[in-house]
This record gives structure tokens, sequence and C-alpha cells, in this order.
């Protein structure tokens, strides 16, 4: 990330500051008004506090945690919650010591939905407390059981915990062989060779530990500062093959990533290129984007220079934490978004028949973005009019930054753009009063908590509490949420392309996952907003398997479960 903002002119900065008020507005028409989102935080029972452990000695890995999934653990259509916390550190760290995790406050949590409102935390009883220094997490059902599982990254040593299906997991990590090693971020699963079951892509950040105890900043009391990631070597990619029985193998360089090193966090999925196979991109920190072709032999090739997706306009690279795909403009093609730190402007690179075209300044999206970070972020249409919105998560990595960059600040409110016909419009002052809380927000994760077909929020907050933000939109706009379940593809359907056709002839499309935001995972069903359309004329479903199913003439407003035949 960048920790400074001195590649950046003071009249460009300036300029920003003093245009953006215009820029920003929202839209005049009262029927445009964005989701209405209150913090039900306290209501729904949670009391998470994400435990950094802050030093003196600005360790890196302080500043970058944690992630949080959305997923259905217990199988009874709810979903639940599963954050991802850090562990004590010793200030300093003696040679050979490790991050604590013993003390309850430090333990990871997860939350069962009680279906009215309310979450109760089953930690203890579903065995998930942890261990290490925790990052992310990545959830699906890797062994095709019917039961969604959980695998954990953190610094030294992933985890990997299968579900036993009575409110219990197993870690599983040793007999399945995909603990990895270093610094592991975000995570996905994925079937890449469409066998029928779930591989894991892995990304890595830098090549650290805690006796690279370097001075960043200024000496004087107050100014030493987290080390720019240039301090650092790049690490490579883990990719791990899923054999089947519960075992997997290590294909990292085999399947071609080893070849390319980067400064990984945030990972997404979607088959960019639409040849039937999916794609992975991984948003790099200070070094150029990633974007892994699938070959469709076992093979990726890094191709994000090539088809447009490394840069920005000024051939730049930039700080890409979070990430998502997301056909912001309904054209079938995934189009692809990264944030990044403020000065650099978020990038949304629109996808162009399978090259990209970096469109933040055509969209609106880099006006809205200039002076902001940002971490989790996620393509979901909050008002169900059918356009994706984009939500992201804010917040300087620089803890003191406003000593050095006072027009800068390192607890942020969120961002909220309402997608306006294929133009983003910053609507965060309309979206109610959580959006006015700075906060030093890290993961994400989008799903409908409460069955009403309003997509809903989750996020994580690095040393501080988390926040459930229920979307309260009062739109007469009707839904469809798609509940994947494959049978000769695997259990989940992850990788299934979806088509949707309503009667006056908008379309969408997406894809079935539960990457993308940073280091968090997301409700694998899928939402579609619907605008007033009163029937869905056309469901089209490619299954991974190759197998194509439509459905005609549905109604709408419910979650519709779809098995493949």
């Amino acid at each position: 990330m960048r920790r400074d903002a001195g590649n950046t002119s003071k009249w460009f900065l300036l300029a920003a500051l003093l245009i953006a008020p215009l820029l920003l507005r929202p839209a005049d028409s009262p029927s445009s008004s964005p989701g209405f989102f209150a913090d039900v935080t306290r209501r729904a029972g949670i009391r998470f506090l994400h435990q950094a452990s802050p030093t003196s000695r600005k360790y890196l890995i302080e500043s970058m945690s944690g992630g949080v999934a959305v997923f259905d653990y217990d199988g009874d259509g709810r979903p639940d919650i599963f954050f991802v916390n850090g562990a004590a550190l010793q200030d300093p760290m003696p040679p050979g010591a490790q991050p604590d995790k013993t003390a309850p406050r430090f333990w990871n949590r997860l939350y069962r939905n009680n279906g009215d409102g309310t979450f109760t935390d089953v930690t203890e009883r579903a065995g998930l407390q942890g261990r290490g220094y925790g990052m992310g997490v990545a959830a699906a059902d890797f062994d095709n059981d019917g039961h969604t599982d959980l695998y954990v990254t953190n610094l030294d040593g992933n985890i990997l915990y299968r579900n036993n299906g009575d409110g219990t997991f197993t870690d599983v990590t040793a007999q399945a062989g995909v603990g990895g090693s270093g610094w592991s971020a975000g995570a996905l699963f994925i079937d890449y060779d469409r066998d029928g079951l779930l591989d894991l892509v892995v990304s890595r950040y830098l090549k650290w530990d805690f006796s690279r105890d370097i001075w960043c900043g200024e000496h004087k009391p107050g100014y030493r500062a987290y080390c720019h990631p240039d301090q650092f070597e790049p690490f490579t990619h883990l990719v791990f093959h899923n054999l089947g029985h519960g075992r997997f193998e290590d294909v990292s360089a085999r399947s071609g990533f080893t070849r390319y090193p980067g400064k990984g966090l945030g990972v997404a999925m979607s088959d960019f290129d639409r040849d039937g196979w999916p794609d992975v991109f991984i948003a790099n920190d200070a070094v150029p984007q990633q974007l892994f072709r699938n070959r469709g032999d076992g093979t990726f090739e890094e191709v994000a220079l090539l088809r447009g997706a490394a840069y920005d306009s000024d051939g730049r690279s930039f700080s890409g934490m979070g990430t998502d795909f997301g056909d912001y403009d309904n054209d079938g093609w995934p189009d692809l978004f990264a944030n990044a730190l403020a000065t650099q402007r978020y990038a949304l690179f629109h996808n162009l028949k399978g090259t990209f075209d970096y469109a933040s300044d055509s969209t609106g999206v880099g006006s809205a973005s200039m002076l902001h970070s940002g971490w989790g972020s996620k393509f979901v249409d909050f008002d169900n009019d059918g356009w994706p919105d984009l939500f992201v998560a804010q917040g300087h990595v620089m803890d003191n930054i406003q000593l050095t960059e006072p027009h800068l600040r390192y607890l942020e409110t969120p961002l909220l753009l309402r997608n306006v016909n294929g133009r983003f419009v910053d609507v965060s002052a309309q979206a109610g009063p959580p959006f006015r809380v700075p906060r030093a927000a890290r993961g994400a994760a989008a799903g409908d908590l409460n069955g009403d077909g309003r997509v809903d929020l989750v996020v994580n907050c690095n040393n501080g509490p988390a926040v459930i933000l229920e979307n309260r939109a009062s739109s007469a706009n009707h839904w469809l949420i798609v509940d994947t379940q494959g049978s000769r593809s695997n259990r989940d359907g992850i990788g299934t392309g979806i088509r949707l056709v309503t009667a006056s002839g908008l379309e969408q499309y997406a894809m079935v996952t539960t990457a993308g935001s940073y280091l968090s995972s997301n409700d694998k069903r899928v939402h579609f907003g619907l605008g007033r359309e009163r029937t869905v004329k056309l469901l089209e479903l490619t299954w991974p398997s190759g197998r194509v199913q439509r459905l005609e003439n549905l109604a709408v407003d419910r979650i519709l479960t779809v098995r493949e035949p």
C-alpha cells in the first residue's frame, strides 16, 4: 500500500478537493434513493471486538486483519456470521515467539442466526476458536457432503475446518495438506478443472516475519509508521487441487502460479473471457494487479498487462486490497473492481469482450474515491433496481496518517456508490446513520441475513467492534435469489454462470461464488434486483459440468433453489 502521497502533485490533489463536492452530488430524483441501512449490531447480539494487538514496533501484520464470512453453517436456510480475529503480540516479539490466541478475546467467533434478528455466539461448541494471527476466510462445501466448510488464513499456517453437520467442526488441515506457510491473505474455493471437486487458491502477501523489525517513518515520538510493502519481497501464491476423500495436492508450481509472485490480498473469480473456464483475479499491493487466465488444462497464465487490468490509466501501480467481479453495465461480460489508498483512485475495469478498459474516471468512481482508502468491496444491487451498486468499507492503513498528510484520515466512513445506468453516484450521505460513523474497516461480506430480499452487510474493523448493516430500503422493486445445488458439478454449484432475462428484455449475468471483497467470504446465493418486473422470463444456468439448464416464467420475490439435473 502507498504509505504517502509523494507521487501525487499538490495541484492535482487540490483540484480534487475543490471539485469533488460538485461531482459527488446524489441523483436528484427521489425514486433513485438507495437502500437505507441501519446499524443493528447491538440488537442482533453481536459483541465481536477485533484484537489487532498494536505495538510500539508497528509490526505490519497489525494493520491488515481481518476478514468475515456470511455462510449457512447449520443448513437451516439462514446465513450465519464468522469473524476472523488477531492474536496477542509481545512488544517486542522475542526471537522465535509466536502470536498467542489462547485468551478468549483473541478467538475467532461464529455467530448462529436465530431467525428473529438475533445471533448466538456458538464458537466454543463449534470448535472454531482458531490459532495464530488470523487474516481471512473462505467458505464452501469442499467435500460435497452438503455442509459448508471453512478455510481460515493466518500468518504462518492456515486451517481447514470440516463441517461435521452437527454444529461442530473438525480441523482437518494436516490430513488435507492445505496448511501452507508464510503470510497468507485471501482465499477462494474454485473448481478450476471442473471435475466436481472444489480446489483452493490462496493469495500470499509478503515475505515477512517479526524479525523484520524495520523502523519506518520519522525518528521522533508518534511518527514511527507501518512500513511500505516496497521494504519486503513479493511472495508466490498457493494452489491446492482437490483429490477427493478429504485430500488436496499442492499444485502451485504445476498450475503456473509460482511463475508470478505478487503482494496479494483480495481475490475474486469469474469467467472474464467467457471461454467456459473460471479465472482468478488477485489484488496486489503497490505492484501490478494479477489476472490468472484458466487455460482449461490445469494451468493458468497471468494476463493482467496483456488484457489491460494491471495498472491505472496513467500506467501506475496502486494499492489493490479489496476486489470484486461484477457485470455493472449488464452487457454479459464481468467487469473488475479493485480499490486503493487515498490519492490513487479506486480502479474500475470495464470488460470489453475479454479485455479491460480503465473506467474509473468515465463512470464517476475515480472522483468519488480520490481521498479514500478502501478494503472490503462488493458489487450488490442494494435497491433492487436491476443495476449492481458498489459498497466499499474504508479506512487508511496508517493510524497516524494525519501527522504527515493532514487532509487524510485514518478512520473513514463507508462508501456507497449507486449505479445509474452504468455510472456511479456517491449516495453515502443518504444511506443512513452508519454511513456517518468513521471506522478502521477491513473485511466486508454481503448476504440477505433476514430473508427479505434486501442484501445486508457485515464489516470487520481492525482493532474495533464489528458492525452489521441491515438493508431497510423502502423500494417497491422486486428481486430473486438463486440458490444452486450441484449434482455432477460441485455441491455448491460454485462456478455456475447464471443469465437472467425479464419480460421487458433486461438481462443480467452473475457467477456463483463466495469470493470477492477483502479477505472475506460472501453468501453463495446469487441475488438479482428486478426493478418493477414481476416475472422472470428466462433463467439460464450453465453448470461447471457443462450442462445448460433453462427455467422459464418464474415468480419473483423469493429464494429459488435450483438443482442441477
